[in-house]
């Protein structure tokens, strides 16, 4: 009925104006049937959509509500100094872990000169690094981000992967971790600042999750600061929401922090961030707190490195692809007509802009995946 109603109105304004042909009214009219009959199969939702819909705003209202309460108190501390880390991070605590298949090296990280002296170490192949978040640390017995993409790359074989212990300093409360985020990626700068003395800094992709995330980010901008020179990629998966408000003292990731920075989004508005943040941003399913599958924002801000992992595995590169657009009812309705490009390993490094993308409940979540897909790692 509002479709008939539109085009009654069309028909009324267009009458009302003698300049315009009888004619021209009734073709106009035409089109104007024809774009809408069109269009409407793609604009009536789903019911998986409705569903989806249902779920994350019966989840979605509630975390909105608990982490604007944490922002709130975040920017009272901030602006009144009264919250300091209970032990602020001390770089002769913390060390580099070069993982094998066979074993993890840990290397100080105030002497990052006998990272590259190992001979696990390939000075001739990229070094990924990679930062996990809020209590997850080197010295957990799972730590499902580390180990998920660990694994993805080990298919691969062709870099050189490290993560940084940061000694708990990213483990006591929230509040505590995330103050200390700029000041642990200060500690990395310096450390990556002698690294890159006989590395190559174009070789370095720094990859973060959560809390992870920032001091990735940290660690980037205070590099740049220190040596004018800007690693090649940062990624951010699903970067840490409470207390990083934009305009505060609190800073995180944000582009300009590496030459090129990626986010990939899937917990928005409560674990995670929701605005956009890098260069490009990318919106699995939409800007919602719940994924399709997950049920609890621990599972959703674990989607982010599931999958950026998937996307590593050889011939899942392009498992994930997105399109620039507005929102997700947008790219339902086909109104982004841009060419697709793949979120996560094969990101290009020149896009810019907020893509959009839809995935799996399980994995494989990538809607181009195999359904037999199984990767076969021999590295």
């Amino acid at each position: 009925m509002k479709y008939i109603l539109l085009l009654l109105l069309v028909f009324k304004f267009y009458t009302t104006t003698e300049t315009l042909d009888l004619s021209d009214v009734g073709k106009s009219a035409v089109d104007v049937a024809k774009g809408v009959i069109d269009k409407i199969p793609d604009s009536i939702p789903k019911p998986e959509d409705l569903f989806q819909a249902g779920k994350n705003l019966i989840a979605g209202y509630p975390f909105q509500q608990v982490f604007s309460a944490i922002n709130t108190f975040c920017s009272a501390a901030l602006s009144a100094k009264s919250v300091q880390p209970r032990s602020m991070p001390n770089i002769g605590n913390m060390s580099y872990v070069l993982k094998t298949k066979n074993k993890n090296i840990s290397v100080p990280l105030d002497s990052p000169e006998e990272l590259w002296k190992l001979k696990e170490f390939n000075p001739k192949l990229p070094l990924v690094m990679v930062i996990t978040g809020w209590t997850t640390n080197f010295n957990d017995t799972e730590n499902p981000t580390l180990d998920k993409i660990y694994d993805a790359y080990r298919c691969r074989g062709n870099v050189n992967f490290v993560t940084v212990d940061t000694a708990g300093f990213v483990d006591t409360l929230y509040s505590w971790s995330a103050f200390n985020t700029e000041e642990i990626g200060n500690v990395i700068a310096n450390s990556l600042k002698h690294l890159i003395l006989t590395y190559p800094i174009e070789k370095i992709h720094l990859i973060g999750h959560s809390l992870g995330a920032h001091i990735a980010g940290s660690a980037g901008r205070n590099l740049n600061y220190k040596t004018n020179k800007l690693i090649p990629r940062i990624t951010g998966l699903d970067p840490a929401n409470p207390c990083f408000n934009p305009g505060e003292n609190l800073t995180g990731l944000a582009r300009g922090d590496a030459d090129f920075v990626d986010v990939i989004h899937t917990n928005a508005g409560a674990l995670g961030r929701r605005d956009p943040l890098g260069d490009i941003d990318f919106f699995p399913n939409g800007v919602q707190p719940l994924p399709p599958g997950c049920l609890s924002i621990s599972c959703a801000h674990q989607r982010a490195p599931e999958f950026y992992a998937e996307s590593v595995y050889p011939g899942n590169e392009f498992n994930f692809m997105a399109v620039k657009c507005g929102s997700l009812s947008a790219l339902n309705g086909k109104y982004c007509p841009g060419k697709p490009i793949p979120m996560g390993y094969a990101t290009p490094l020149n896009i810019k802009g907020n893509y959009f993308l839809k995935t799996n409940e399980e994995s494989p979540y990538g809607l181009n995946a195999t359904k037999d897909f199984k990767p076969v790692c021999n590295a």
